[in-house]
């Protein structure tokens, strides 16, 4: 006889390497007082175990040495925020030298555009997903009307075929092409927030390339979901944060990534701070402003500690796991969760892409009930999950913490539910 779904989802559990992760995070409580079933990770990550002792170490070593700990601390505060550079460049495919961990993401996103869009009077549109999060929609046009432009005329959006929900690649490539060198950056979600859609970065990037436009991605939802390659794929520039499914906290920081093509060009215009300035002569306060030849050129002040502690205790996670086992052990879930949703079909319709390379590990849903009222029936179960309005009710079963037999338990959950 084949297994049940559920039986399969326990063998899966069995044999899976990264099973003891979970161990490593702490859970909210179901209303039966049981760990709750959690598929929000893609609006905030779990809490890392160390991470309280990460935080704690810094306050502890705050007062037992006050300023002293810039430089005496057990993880002394000026270079603190070099610790977890090499970790997030790993995680987004790019050299140590072209990421920063600073600010939070939309305040990079604005220092990044500063940087690379540089309008003319014909060269001067952004393109960006219709679905693009708002926070992008709004830096965006405010960006365009800074420069003197029309927000209506400047910001151009990509938009599905009627009656589809996701965009397709041949009609993102067209697009580019028939608005030609009008097009001063091409700025996409990778992945779509709403609807869990990964875009082909190489192809889409070739195409802003050939148009002479810059290229840049909003990795929100691709930082620690996707397998990502910013260097290798030519992106410009790429901002993200790190409290979905990166683990570091409410609020906390973000990244930035600048390709190397572009550091240490002397002509790139950007906002200075004193702590972009060259680390050798900082504290010598020169009144002419040196930028470090890396992304840290961006920075603008000194990073606050506590965040960083919390995100190093989840980067470490990220380094034990390796980003190969990660994606597998993601694609697996997330089809075992098709699966799992199968049967609903007729109350909560699919939109993300069924293709594992044109997904991370969110699937969103279409549900017929109203997305908020489903999320409230879902959590009085014990499970937690995310509302977009009206209609769209997002999972992510996230790798590092994420059973195979939850699905199976969400699975029974949604036949009350729904």
């Amino acid at each position: 006889m084949p297994m049940s779904l559920h039986q399969r989802a326990l063998t899966l559990d069995a044999t899976d390497p990264l099973a003891p992760l979970r161990a490593e995070f702490l859970f909210p409580r179901a209303p039966d007082g049981s760990d709750a079933l959690y598929f929000a990770g893609n609006s905030l990550g779990l809490q890392p175990r160390r991470a309280r002792e990460y935080v704690l170490a810094e306050l502890d070593d705050w007062a037992r040495l006050g300023v002293e700990g810039h430089v005496h601390g057990r993880h002394p505060w000026l270079p603190y925020h070099e610790l977890v550079t090499e970790p997030m460049a790993h995680l987004v495919g790019a050299l140590p030298s072209e990421v920063v961990v600073m600010n939070t993401l939309t305040v990079n996103l604005h220092l990044l555009l500063v940087s690379f869009y540089r309008p003319t009077r014909e060269r001067y549109r952004i393109v960006i997903e219709g679905g693009a999060f708002p926070s992008d929609r709004y830096a965006v046009a405010s960006q365009a009307r800074l420069h003197g432009f029309d927000p209506h005329d400047a910001i151009v959006t990509l938009e599905p075929r009627p009656g589809e929900d996701l965009l397709r690649t041949e009609d993102i490539v067209s697009s580019l092409e028939r608005l030609g060198s009008s097009v001063a950056v091409v700025l996409l979600g990778q992945v779509s927030y709403l609807t869990g859609q990964a875009f082909d970065v190489p192809a889409i990037g070739a195409a802003a390339r050939s148009i002479g436009a810059r290229f840049g991605l909003d990795l929100a939802h691709g930082a620690g979901n996707l397998r990502l390659s910013l260097h290798d794929d030519d992106v410009d520039f790429a901002c993200w944060c790190s409290y979905k499914y990166l683990n570091s906290g409410p609020g906390s920081l973000g990244g930035a990534f600048v390709h190397a093509r572009h550091l240490g060009d002397p002509s790139m215009p950007r906002l200075e701070g004193w702590w972009g300035h060259d680390k050798a002569t900082r504290f010598q306060m020169p009144r002419t402003f040196v930028p470090i030849p890396t992304a840290e050129a961006w920075q603008l002040s000194n990073p606050p500690i506590l965040p960083l502690a919390a995100l190093r205790a989840s980067l470490e996670l990220f380094d034990r796991a390796g980003p190969l086992a990660l994606r597998q052990k993601s694609v697996a879930l997330t089809a075992l969760l098709e699966e799992v949703l199968a049967p609903h079909a007729a109350r909560a319709q699919v939109l993300t892409p069924r293709e594992r390379d044109a997904r991370g590990c969110q699937l969103s849903m279409r549900v017929t009930s109203g997305a908020r009222a489903v999320v409230e029936r879902l959590g009085a179960r014990g499970v937690i999950a995310d509302a977009r309005e009206p209609d769209v009710v997002r999972l992510a079963p996230v790798p590092l913490y994420t059973r195979f037999a939850d699905l199976t338990a969400l699975g029974d959950v949604l036949s009350h539910v729904l």
